[in-house]
């Protein structure tokens, strides 16, 4: 029987579910010598990665972007939450079921060096992937698996990186061999942690262009964590932001980017390209990123941000949609009785900051 113009075929619907969801992820970590406190390192975070697409996941150091990754990978227990692998609960209980798990979740972690064991050759490191993902595979079989993943990332001829140890290869090299690691397992979704921020600039876009060139060709999700929102716009489709554990801003790439709507992220692009570096350098912020063992009330940016009013110190803002596809946790764009609306103060202030004219 054929499928109706109107009827969604078996591939859309399949691509309309999620690869990878999170919902409501939250992690606290205990404080050591203070009973009962605890640090609020990501809380109440909702995250979707589908087949195809790279989602940036922003923010300054602190802000939680790494732990998301972690939880996201299941390398730590969540404190609250849930993961959803093609719309099933991901939620691994046994060491079987976290192989599994992995084979479909790969992690490509900041520091190629420290993530490949220094006294192994990359024909050892590869070989060991390969047959812990693909079978028990030997001889000449194997060898050609290797081969073709160094192929994959560009490392070729082979012959001239198979048998180098780490400290033998280029900080680049030695990256693209970690995303041959990952590789080995066929993956659907990567988990990029600031994949580039450890090597030199002049070489960051070649990892960059090769994992987009992957997401192309293999047609996975990626989740593409940085604190540079100007790589998020060249390489992202979707980006997040992120503030003291909690996500601030979504949408696609270059409206977040080139139209920001909550206040923090017109400061993070306002203080590029150094986001980490953020006491009142632009858009009349002031102060410091709060602490997470006893964050602020209601909004965790008020105390940094020109426009706070009661309900910023007091009520946490959710997510609300602004325009297709755009979210913003900012009271300033909410419909209240008791307070005025400052969506179109925060536009017309972001305009005039931009156009050069004084907030």
């Amino acid at each position: 029987m054929s499928t109706s113009a109107t009827d969604p075929s078996p591939a859309a619907t399949e691509r309309d579910v999620p690869v990878l969801r999170a919902v409501g992820l939250t992690k606290h970590f205990p404080v050591r010598g203070r009973r009962g406190a605890v640090v609020h390192a990501v809380d109440d975070v909702d995250l979707t990665l589908h087949r195809g697409e790279v989602v940036a996941l922003v923010g300054e150091s602190g802000s939680g972007k790494s732990t998301i990754a972690r939880l996201l990978a299941q390398l730590m227990p969540r404190t609250a939450g849930s993961l959803e692998l093609h719309g099933r609960d991901a939620t691994v209980r046994r060491r079987r079921g976290f192989r599994a798990y992995v084979g479909r979740v790969q992690m490509i972690f900041q520091d190629p060096f420290g993530s490949l064991n220094p006294v192994h050759t990359v024909r050892y490191t590869l070989s060991r992937s390969v047959r812990i993902h693909q079978g028990r595979l030997r001889g000449a079989e194997l060898e050609a698996a290797i081969e073709r993943l160094l192929e994959r990332v560009r490392l070729s001829p082979t012959e001239r990186y198979i048998d180098k140890f780490p400290h033998e290869l280029s900080g680049g090299q030695r990256q693209r061999v970690a995303i041959a690691r990952a590789l080995a397992a066929d993956p659907e979704v990567l988990l990029a942690d600031e994949p580039i921020s450890m090597l030199d600039v002049s070489i960051r876009l070649g990892i960059l262009n090769l994992l987009q060139d992957l997401r192309d060709r293999l047609d996975i999700a990626i989740l593409y964590i940085t604190h540079d929102i100007a790589s998020a716009r060249y390489f992202a489709d979707r980006t997040a932001v992120m503030y003291a554990g909690r996500v601030v801003e979504t949408g696609d790439s270059e409206s977040v980017t080139q139209d920001p709507r909550h206040p923090y992220t017109q400061l993070l692009i306002g203080s590029a390209p150094d986001p980490d570096d953020l006491a009142t350098r632009a858009h009349g912020a002031r102060g410091e990123a709060p602490s997470l063992v006893d964050p602020p009330a209601g909004c965790r940016f008020h105390p940094r941000c020109p426009f706070a009013t009661d309900v910023c110190r007091t009520e946490t803002p959710t997510l609300i949609e602004v325009a297709a596809g755009r979210a913003v946790a900012c009271w300033g764009y909410a419909d209240r009785a008791d307070r005025p609306r400052l969506g179109d103060v925060l536009d017309a202030y972001g305009r005039r900051t931009d156009e050069g004219g004084t907030p």
